[in-house]
């Protein structure tokens, strides 16, 4: 098993933009998340193993955004404690889609071995993403 913290304001995968070069439609993506991408890489360089991970694998994120500064104290420390839920925009899915994009060749092979994936959100004074990925089968 492998864990490991990305430190700062999680920053969810954003859609894609599109441009034309040379007459052809081109896909990339916005520049906030292509620099958080880089910034998990560099956070998750330390805790890669020696070869790229091989076969099924499981992966758990949870997605601590920072506490609105118009919660009350009250307010805000029960968003600390997990008793109020972000429930506004971005998505928890797209959270995770961020960080499966940016470990593709450092922790494993490619996304599509990912086959368990689990995300949530919640509130804290220290915004910040925590990983987990595990081998499955033999």
């Amino acid at each position: 098993m492998i864990q490991f913290t990305v430190y700062g304001e999680p920053v969810a995968q954003g859609r894609p933009r599109f441009s034309t070069a040379g007459g052809y439609p081109r896909a990339y993506d916005p520049k906030k998340s292509s620099d958080y991408k880089d910034y998990v890489r560099i956070a998750a360089a330390e805790h890669a193993p020696s070869t790229l991970l091989e076969g099924p694998l499981a992966v758990m994120i949870i997605a601590y955004r920072s506490i609105p500064k118009s919660f009350s104290k009250k307010k805000a420390l029960a968003a600390e404690a997990g008793e109020i839920y972000p429930t506004s925009k971005p998505d928890a899915d797209n959270y995770l889609k961020g960080v499966k994009d940016a470990l593709k060749g450092v922790m494993w092979v490619d996304d599509s071995q990912v086959v368990d994936a689990y995300a949530r959100k919640r509130y804290s004074f220290k915004p910040r993403i925590e990983v987990t990925i595990r081998q499955l089968g033999a």
